[in-house]
């Protein structure tokens, strides 16, 4: 005997959206707190993932990236007025522990932060749409079995595709500095946290600094696998002795090559990596009462979409980082790290100019899990 197969009758359709509206009746923010969950994934093409398959010594550092401003951003969320002893310990852990044994696979971000998650899902869309389109252009540099011409074309099309999706892009169009240096809220975080916020400095130097040895190499993988390799001893330099950039990293100072190939790319990420510090101001500034930080940061989100408000010209964009103390201040140049090779009959025999980052294969860390005190519990006040 087949069983019966009973099918939803329209009431029983109709009733969660009649209570959604029954709710945003009672309750207008309820509804304005209701985020979309929609994802897009990679651009496709056999390009994809070849970066983190000959290059994990840096690919893999990109999700300890991701765990660091997860959890600032939880912490200054959760933990307002308190949140300096518990983000020492979380600099510490990322500093002697995770970037030096970096999570094989990417994190899922609102595991670490769902209070954040929840009070902002859009911006964190934004940002992982900026970071899926970052990550795909070293897929495509790692990739040897292309010409530089075809990379170019291809990037270009990555670049068009993540435009594409407009509710989750960063403009194209360069943005005033002032909207990161000069609101109500701003320079809060770099004040009150110097370390954490050089730390994030170096983030983002490495991310767009990868791109010129990269593009230096060509299709040499042996150069290239030496050009990435001293960009991340230089990353580790900057940790190390904690002398980090002191401005932000300014793509277009420090990848050059890369931001004349590609300007609509580059402008992206510094508008990203200027959002970045906005929200950790918002989070981070009195000035900005709880109850009010969503719709700031949502504010600020839509600046970042707009290619109208706040705009500057290529040409303005291109001179920013000399008004900002020039690539010295932003953590110097990525490209001529390794000394000349020094003649056969002078040459070490064993030795190298630049190490590698230790602990790469080392098991454990696969998914990045959290420490068991790592994640706050969100204030009672910021349920919705």
């Amino acid at each position: 005997m087949r069983p019966t197969i009973r099918r939803p009758t329209r009431y029983a359709i109709l009733l969660p959206a009649l209570l959604l509206g029954a709710l945003a009746a009672l309750d207008p923010s309820a509804a304005q707190a209701q985020d979309r969950r929609d994802e897009q994934f990679y651009y496709p093409g056999s390009f994809n993932w070849r970066f983190l398959a000959l290059y994990p010594e840096a690919a893999r550092l990109f999700n300890a990236f991701d765990y660091g401003h997860a959890i600032l951003y939880e912490r200054l969320l959760t933990r307002p007025g308190a949140a300096q002893a518990a983000l020492a310990g979380d600099y510490r852990y990322l500093t002697q522990d995770l970037l030096v044994r970096p999570p094989r696979f990417a994190i899922a971000e609102e595991a670490v932060m769902p209070a954040y998650a929840k009070a902002a899902w859009q911006a964190k869309q934004m940002f992982d749409w900026a970071h899926v389109l970052h990550r795909q252009i070293y897929d495509v540099y790692a990739d040897d079995r292309l010409s530089m011409p075809a990379k170019d074309s291809l990037i270009e099309r990555l670049t068009d595709y993540y435009l594409s999706r407009r509710e989750y892009a960063f403009t194209d169009v360069p943005k005033s500095m002032d909207l990161m240096d000069a609101q109500p809220f701003s320079q809060v975080f770099r004040r009150t946290e110097p370390k954490f916020n050089g730390l994030i400095w170096a983030y983002h130097w490495l991310q767009v600094g990868l791109y010129e040895p990269m593009i230096a190499a060509a299709n040499s993988r042996p150069e290239a696998k030496a050009g990435i390799g001293a960009a991340v001893a230089r990353f580790w330099e900057m940790v190390h002795t904690e002398r980090y950039p002191a401005v932000m990293p300014m793509t277009s100072a420090v990848a050059p090559e890369f931001s004349r190939r590609h300007p609509r790319a580059a402008v992206i990420f510094d508008n990203l990596h200027m959002m970045h510090d906005i929200i950790s101001d918002v989070l981070a500034s009195p000035e900005v009462p709880l109850s009010r930080k969503r719709e700031v940061i949502y504010q600020q989100l839509a600046e970042f979409r707009s290619p109208a408000s706040h705009a500057i010209s290529l040409e303005e964009w291109r001179g920013m980082a000399a008004h900002m103390g020039g690539l010295a201040a932003m953590g110097g140049p990525a490209t001529g790290l390794l000394a000349p090779a020094a003649p056969a009959d002078t040459a070490p025999a064993v030795g190298h100019q630049h190490e590698m980052m230790p602990g790469m294969d080392m098991p454990g860390m696969d998914m990045g899990a959290p420490r068991p005190d790592t994640v706050a519990v969100p204030p009672a006040a910021h349920h919705e």
